[in-house]
């Protein structure tokens, strides 16, 4: 499974390293990312890939969501195929 993440918020030390150790935890490898700071805004983008045997793609995204609860992020997912439909269009 291939999936675009996208980390959207206030900038502050440590969100890199939240995602990244969150996706660690759950064995999603991060294949690109891109990040950089809007006006104190942070904003990254991420390419991540892993087993959907293993992590289905809605519990991946749940996963996701709460970390960005907890962290006041937004943090969205959508499966590569789909953004890559959109950007077609």
């Amino acid at each position: 499974m291939r999936a675009i993440i996208t980390v959207i918020g206030h900038d502050h030390v440590g969100i890199v390293a939240a995602v990244a150790n969150e996706l660690a935890q759950h064995n999603m490898n991060i294949v690109d990312i891109s990040q950089t700071i809007m006006d104190q805004n942070f904003t990254m983008m991420l390419l991540s890939e892993w087993d959907e045997e293993a992590l289905s793609f809605v519990e991946a995204k749940q996963l996701l969501e709460q970390l960005g609860q907890t962290n006041d992020l937004t943090i969205r997912m959508q499966r590569q195929a789909v953004f890559d439909a959109i950007q077609k269009l």
